[in-house]
Protein backbone atom coordinates (compact mmCIF):
# COMPACT_ATOMS: atom_id res chain seq x y z
CA UNK A 1 0.00 0.00 0.00
CA UNK A 2 1.33 3.39 -1.00
CA UNK A 3 0.93 6.51 1.10
CA UNK A 4 -0.60 8.27 -1.89
CA UNK A 5 -3.23 5.50 -2.07
CA UNK A 6 -4.69 6.50 1.31
CA UNK A 7 -4.58 10.27 0.80
CA UNK A 8 -6.85 12.40 -1.33
CA UNK A 9 -7.40 16.16 -1.50
CA UNK A 10 -10.07 16.06 1.22
CA UNK A 11 -7.52 14.54 3.63
CA UNK A 12 -4.67 16.97 2.96
CA UNK A 13 -4.48 20.54 4.24
CA UNK A 14 -1.91 23.17 3.38
CA UNK A 15 -1.36 26.06 5.84
CA UNK A 16 -3.40 24.47 8.63
CA UNK A 17 -3.90 27.08 11.38
CA UNK A 18 -3.14 26.18 14.97
CA UNK A 19 -0.86 27.25 17.79
CA UNK A 20 -0.42 24.00 19.72
CA UNK A 21 0.11 20.31 19.17
CA UNK A 22 -3.39 19.65 20.54
CA UNK A 23 -5.01 22.12 18.13
CA UNK A 24 -3.22 20.57 15.15
CA UNK A 25 -4.10 16.99 16.15
CA UNK A 26 -7.74 17.97 16.79
CA UNK A 27 -7.90 19.71 13.40
CA UNK A 28 -6.48 16.62 11.66
CA UNK A 29 -8.99 14.37 13.46
CA UNK A 30 -11.71 16.61 12.03
CA UNK A 31 -10.15 16.29 8.57
CA UNK A 32 -9.79 12.51 8.75
CA UNK A 33 -13.35 12.14 10.03
CA UNK A 34 -14.55 13.18 6.55
CA UNK A 35 -13.50 9.70 5.40
CA UNK A 36 -16.22 7.08 5.22
CA UNK A 37 -13.68 4.73 6.87
CA UNK A 38 -14.07 6.62 10.17
CA UNK A 39 -16.90 5.09 12.18
CA UNK A 40 -16.46 7.08 15.41
CA UNK A 41 -14.54 10.36 15.37
CA UNK A 42 -14.26 10.63 19.16
CA UNK A 43 -12.80 7.13 19.49
CA UNK A 44 -10.24 8.08 16.83
CA UNK A 45 -9.40 11.24 18.78
CA UNK A 46 -8.99 9.22 21.99
CA UNK A 47 -6.74 6.64 20.28
CA UNK A 48 -4.46 9.37 18.92
CA UNK A 49 -4.18 11.27 22.21
CA UNK A 50 -3.72 8.04 24.22
CA UNK A 51 -0.75 7.16 21.99
CA UNK A 52 0.61 10.70 22.33
CA UNK A 53 0.60 10.34 26.14
CA UNK A 54 3.02 7.40 25.87
CA UNK A 55 5.62 9.42 23.96
CA UNK A 56 5.56 12.43 21.66
CA UNK A 57 5.12 11.54 18.02
CA UNK A 58 7.20 14.57 17.04
CA UNK A 59 10.02 12.53 15.55
CA UNK A 60 12.32 15.41 14.59
CA UNK A 61 13.34 17.45 11.57
CA UNK A 62 10.09 19.42 11.69
CA UNK A 63 7.91 16.33 11.30
CA UNK A 64 5.35 14.55 13.50
CA UNK A 65 3.33 11.40 12.95
CA UNK A 66 0.49 11.17 15.45
CA UNK A 67 -1.00 7.70 15.14
CA UNK A 68 -3.10 5.09 16.83
CA UNK A 69 -5.07 1.89 16.39
CA UNK A 70 -8.78 1.57 17.08
CA UNK A 71 -11.92 -0.32 16.12
CA UNK A 72 -13.42 3.09 15.24
CA UNK A 73 -12.18 2.79 11.63
CA UNK A 74 -13.08 0.22 8.99
CA UNK A 75 -9.64 0.42 7.35
CA UNK A 76 -6.41 2.39 7.57
CA UNK A 77 -7.05 6.11 7.16
CA UNK A 78 -4.74 9.12 7.16
CA UNK A 79 -4.58 12.88 6.93
CA UNK A 80 -1.62 15.16 6.26
CA UNK A 81 -0.98 18.84 6.79
CA UNK A 82 1.59 21.55 6.48
CA UNK A 83 0.95 23.90 9.39
CA UNK A 84 0.65 27.63 8.79
CA UNK A 85 3.26 28.31 11.48
CA UNK A 86 5.90 26.21 13.24
CA UNK A 87 4.34 24.40 16.23
CA UNK A 88 6.01 23.44 19.50
CA UNK A 89 5.31 19.71 19.43
CA UNK A 90 7.59 18.47 22.20
CA UNK A 91 9.59 16.75 19.45
CA UNK A 92 12.45 14.40 20.19
CA UNK A 93 14.88 17.02 18.82
CA UNK A 94 13.05 19.94 20.51
CA UNK A 95 12.56 21.62 17.11
CA UNK A 96 9.19 22.99 15.97
CA UNK A 97 7.01 21.01 13.58
CA UNK A 98 5.32 22.02 10.31
CA UNK A 99 4.68 18.64 8.68
CA UNK A 100 2.14 16.37 10.39
CA UNK A 101 0.95 12.99 9.14
CA UNK A 102 -1.93 11.49 11.13
CA UNK A 103 -2.37 7.74 10.69
CA UNK A 104 -5.17 5.63 12.16
CA UNK A 105 -5.13 1.88 11.80
CA UNK A 106 -7.76 -0.73 12.51
CA UNK A 107 -7.00 -2.80 15.62
CA UNK A 108 -6.56 -6.03 13.66
CA UNK A 109 -4.48 -4.52 10.82
CA UNK A 110 -1.25 -4.14 12.78
CA UNK A 111 1.12 -5.27 9.99
CA UNK A 112 -0.08 -2.78 7.35
CA UNK A 113 -0.17 -0.02 10.01
CA UNK A 114 3.46 -0.62 10.96
CA UNK A 115 4.54 -0.85 7.30
CA UNK A 116 2.90 2.50 6.55
CA UNK A 117 4.52 4.12 9.60
CA UNK A 118 7.86 2.85 8.33
CA UNK A 119 7.28 4.13 4.78
CA UNK A 120 6.17 7.53 6.01
CA UNK A 121 9.22 7.79 8.26
CA UNK A 122 11.55 6.75 5.44
CA UNK A 123 10.17 9.42 3.12
CA UNK A 124 10.14 12.11 5.78
CA UNK A 125 13.77 11.44 6.69
CA UNK A 126 14.74 12.99 3.36
CA UNK A 127 15.40 16.70 3.79
CA UNK A 128 14.84 17.45 0.10
CA UNK A 129 11.39 15.80 0.25
CA UNK A 130 10.42 17.71 3.42
CA UNK A 131 11.49 20.96 1.77
CA UNK A 132 9.38 20.20 -1.31
CA UNK A 133 6.33 19.65 0.91
CA UNK A 134 6.94 22.96 2.68
CA UNK A 135 7.02 24.75 -0.69
CA UNK A 136 3.71 23.34 -1.96
CA UNK A 137 0.78 25.64 -2.54
CA UNK A 138 -2.17 23.22 -2.58
CA UNK A 139 -3.45 19.85 -1.42
CA UNK A 140 -3.12 18.56 -4.97
CA UNK A 141 0.55 19.57 -5.06
CA UNK A 142 1.16 17.78 -1.76
CA UNK A 143 -0.37 14.54 -3.09
CA UNK A 144 1.59 14.86 -6.34
CA UNK A 145 4.79 15.35 -4.30
CA UNK A 146 4.08 12.14 -2.36
CA UNK A 147 3.35 10.23 -5.60
CA UNK A 148 6.53 11.46 -7.26
CA UNK A 149 8.67 10.55 -4.24
CA UNK A 150 7.03 7.12 -3.87
CA UNK A 151 7.75 6.39 -7.54
CA UNK A 152 11.44 6.44 -6.59
CA UNK A 153 10.91 3.48 -4.25
CA UNK A 154 10.22 0.25 -6.10
CA UNK A 155 9.52 -1.62 -2.84
CA UNK A 156 6.73 0.80 -1.96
Amino acid sequence: MKISDILDETLVVNNLPGQTKEEIINALVEVVSKSSKVLDKEKVRTAIFDREKIMSTGVGNGFAIPHGKTDAVSDIVAAFCVTAEPINYQSLDDKPVRLVFLLVGKDNLIGPHIKLLSRISRLMNKEEFRNKLLETKSSREIIDTFKLEEANYSEM
